[in-house]
């Protein structure tokens, strides 16, 4: 069966440009060309879409998903693995909804809560599974042991760089800076000094390539996005990255 390029885009929710933009960054080839232009889609190609945008929910840049596409010929292998972090995810957010659901239960019976279930599902290892598969065992491993090393005080001083960090950059564009001018590239440099506390334990000292990383990481999962102020927001900072990267780094 073959499927056309807007047949495509209405099942996967997403948009014909979007599609062309994966083919013509070799992600996404359409099995045929009509001859009026249109492109269209076989069961493979499906499938490579649906790899495609289960690493976009891991948080990958298009970069990095055509390293991994190239890196992982077999399909059916790399879906399994996509298969095992999604269920370890749905088990997660499934204690998350019973513990929350108790909670309101409690709240509403008048009942005591207990302390014990009300964090299931809520802990800092809730990423361990997403970490690992893009970053290895290992990656996971250290930034735990870095983290855990790390007093309460120390724990909310270092979210508390962030959040400043974060402030600074909407502060900046409200004020309609330059993703390339001296205040953001100022507010970057305080962001590097920031990633680099962890660096010994997660990776090394932050590279140019490292941090266009983070900046197609912050653009591709709406989770980091939402740090900078949803979708325009990250881009700003990844643009802010590239620069920074090609001028100081």
């Amino acid at each position: 069966m073959e499927w056309s390029i807007a047949d495509i885009a209405r099942l996967a929710s997403t948009t014909s440009r979007t599609l062309r933009h994966y083919g013509d960054l070799g992600l996404l080839a359409p099995s045929r060309i009509g001859s009026n232009g249109y492109r269209y889609y076989d069961e493979d190609a499906l499938v490579q879409l649906q790899r495609i945008l289960l690493l976009r929910e891991l948080g990958l840049g298009l970069p990095a998903i055509g390293e991994v596409l190239a890196g992982q010929s077999d399909s059916s292998l790399a879906l399994s693995s996509h298969l095992r972090w999604l269920e370890k995810e749905k088990e997660r957010l499934d204690r998350q909804i019973a513990s929350v659901e108790n909670t309101i239960r409690n709240l509403e019976g008048g009942k005591q809560l207990m302390a014990d279930q009300m964090f299931d599902g809520f802990d800092h290892t809730q990423y361990q599974a997403e970490v690992e598969q893009k970053w290895g065992a290992d990656a996971y491993r250290k930034s735990d042991a870095w983290w855990r090393s790390k007093s309460e005080d120390e724990r909310r001083a270092f979210k508390a760089q962030h959040t400043a960090i974060a402030a600074d950059y909407q502060s900046a564009r409200e004020a309609n800076e330059s993703a390339d001018g001296g205040a953001v590239q100022a507010i970057v440099a305080r962001h590097v000094d920031w990633l680099n506390l962890s660096a010994s334990f997660t990776g090394g000292p932050i590279t140019a390539a490292r941090l266009r990383g983070y900046g197609d990481m912050y653009v591709g999962d709406p989770r980091f996005a939402a740090n900078y102020g949803g979708q325009d927001g990250a881009e700003f900072v990844r643009d802010a990255f590239v620069y920074f990267a090609d001028h100081s780094l």
